[in-house]
């Protein structure tokens, strides 16, 4: 499988100097989190605190329609070569259950169902759906469907932000006439890191009333559907400032938020922001293995009112900085995720919706056919690789522990012999599907071979199956085919009953998401070590932001108040797959 690889490494992590921030109380409390693995419980009340606030605070803080039907166009092609497919599986499920297509009003009706077949036929697919949006939130997502229609590539105003931009320059104008407002996301990294950052992008653009707009390269240009009604996401070509799309991992240009700060290109003020008018872009890097450039974006109070004044935010990011932005927003944040775990869960599923060549791959390899589907990801990272032996006994470690692949007894063989003798298969559950995604087909054929010396076991009335459905060796983020079949899988995973996820692999943060569940996630072997715990099970579903920025927003304007950081506290925690990310937890 095509199992992406855009979960980028960490080469020093022995290295002191790479986690600042846990020079103060973060450390010690720290020392609290093999209590909290153990526990596996429906919402976190208690827990450790990764912050020592207010010192530390991490703050993610004119086309006709023609030209927009070809701009959609770019979203119906697609291949029909599916790979290399190991297993079998039938198109549909056996027996549909009745499924609100809708999602709890969560999607907006209206849309055309030939041209994004996922779009209604996903909610006949998933097993679990443990948050309905608030209120708040579709009050919200459906005023900013309104906004991108109103705004959106193709409309007067549109044209009229791109030709400001163009005829601007760096000369300064205000822009009270208009009040369209764009956070623009260039492609970065792969698959799973891309999906994330485009998520965070636009919750940002709900918090601040801004339109979302995507640059998708070619080997992105056929995954997702158009996720908003009557208008497209898509940049069009003849955008202005293009020559910043690829600029690589460490550019920092002049219109980055922090140069534009240092050059007093943009200047904060206690209680107003500038009395000159603000650039007509900033950049905004936020990237893993570049280190936030630009924290102070997280930052509150003038921060954001200085950037509300700024027409087009560039936005190079493949992190889910998510709960980073939770001290800055946390009010609206609330309301609109009453379940602060709910945030990727309702944002992958309202705004990501496969193109129908990528639905094909989905619906004809489903395992319908199986009373329960075990999802298993398996990614080795390269600063993390051990031996297939290890890796794999570290699997079936994780599984006797959370109990999730059907336990097995054999008399006079090893278990994990191909062909062993008496083999009796505890399954009480009626049939079980395994499906493997992975890279490499080791781990497929180990299972396999567990569970019998032929395809399956037929033991005490139950059947264990195991599935792959591609295994490609290696990693090819700059091929749309790729891509495609990578997405396929995540979306198999996430119809999954449970999953196993790899620990800080984007492609498990999505899938886990999408599905709705807690997984069990595999630690990494940090230094080629294999890990003391082969796993922990998460206590909150939402993906980690592996690179957290370190900003330090002080107590006045643009900082926090005291009495809100026991809030930060218990909703932004260390990440149960690494100490020095961060995520929300409830």
């Amino acid at each position: 499988m095509s199992i992406s690889g855009d979960e980028k490494g960490v080469p020093t992590f022995d290295d002191p100097a790479a986690e600042p921030w846990l020079a103060t109380t973060g450390r010690r409390l720290l020392g609290r989190r093999e209590n909290q693995r153990r526990r596996t419980v429906l919402i976190v009340v208690g827990g450790f605190s990764m912050v020592a606030l207010p010192l530390l605070v991490f703050f993610l803080v004119g086309r006709d329609s023609a030209s927009i039907a070809k701009l959609t166009a770019m979203f119906n092609g697609g291949i029909t070569n599916y790979g290399n497919v190991t297993g079998g599986a039938t198109t549909m499920p056996t027996a549909k259950k009745a499924a609100d297509e809708l999602l709890a009003g969560l999607l907006a009706p209206g849309m055309d169902r030939r041209s994004c077949r996922s779009r209604y036929e996903s909610s006949q697919y998933y097993k679990h759906f443990p948050y309905k949006p608030s209120t708040y939130l579709l009050h919200k997502l459906r005023a900013y469907e309104a906004r991108h229609k109103r705004c959106g590539p193709g409309t007067p105003l549109y044209a009229k932000a791109i030709e400001r931009l163009r005829s601007d320059g760096d000369h300064r104008r205000r822009n009270d006439d208009n009040d369209c407002r764009y956070i623009l996301w260039l492609p970065f990294d792969g698959l799973g890191n891309r999906m994330l950052s485009i998520l965070s992008g636009f919750l940002y653009a709900l918090l601040t009333d801004r339109v979302l707009l995507v640059a998708l390269p070619n080997d992105s240009s056929d995954l997702f559907c158009e996720p908003f009604p009557d208008a497209t996401w898509l940049i069009t070509p003849e955008f202005p400032l293009s020559h910043l799309f690829n600029l690589g991992p460490h550019a920092h240009p002049d219109h980055a938020y922090t140069n534009l700060l240092k050059t007093k290109s943009i200047v904060l003020a206690n209680n107003d922001t500038s009395t000159s008018p603000p650039p007509a872009y900033a950049y905004l890097s936020i990237g893993y293995d570049r280190g936030v450039m630009d924290a102070p974006f997280f930052c509150g109070g003038d921060h954001q009112r200085l950037l509300r004044n700024v027409t087009w935010l560039l936005l190079n990011s493949d992190l889910y900085f998510v709960p980073s932005m939770f001290p800055a927003f946390r009010a609206e944040l609330r309301r609109m995720f009453p379940a602060m775990e709910s945030v990727a869960h309702l944002l992958t599923r309202y705004l990501f919706h496969p193109t129908n060549p990528v639905w094909e791959m989905v619906t004809g390899f489903y395992l319908s056919h199986a009373d329960k589907i075990i999802g298993m990801q398996i990614r080795m990272f390269f600063f993390a690789t051990i031996p297939v032996d290890d890796m794999y006994n570290q699997i079936l470690a994780c599984s006797r522990q959370e109990h999730i692949l059907p336990e097995i007894t054999t008399t006079g063989t090893d278990i994990d012999i191909a062909g062993a003798g008496n083999l009796t298969v505890n399954n009480n559950n009626g049939s079980t599907a395994i499906f493997v995604a992975s890279l490499y087909a080791d781990y497929h054929e180990r299972l396999k071979s567990r569970y019998s010396s032929e395809e399956h076991a037929t033991i005490n009335g139950g059947t264990v199956e195991v599935f792959q459905r591609t295994h490609e060796e290696r990693q090819d983020t700059g091929s749309l085919e790729h891509n495609q079949k990578a997405l396929a899988e995540i979306y198999l995973l996430s119809f999954s009953d449970e999953l196993v996820t790899s620990g800080m692999s984007t492609f498990g943060y999505v899938s886990a998401s999408l599905a709705g569940v807690r997984p069990a996630i595999l630690l990494p072997a940090h230094g080629h070590k294999v890990p003391a715990t082969p796993c922990v099970r998460a206590v909150s579903m939402e993906p980690c932001n592996l690179t957290p920025p370190l900003v330090e927003c002080g107590g006045g304007p643009g900082g926090s108040k005291d009495d809100d950081d026991a809030d930060v506290v218990r909703h932004v925690k260390v990440c149960e797959d690494f100490d020095r990310g961060v995520k929300l937890f409830d």
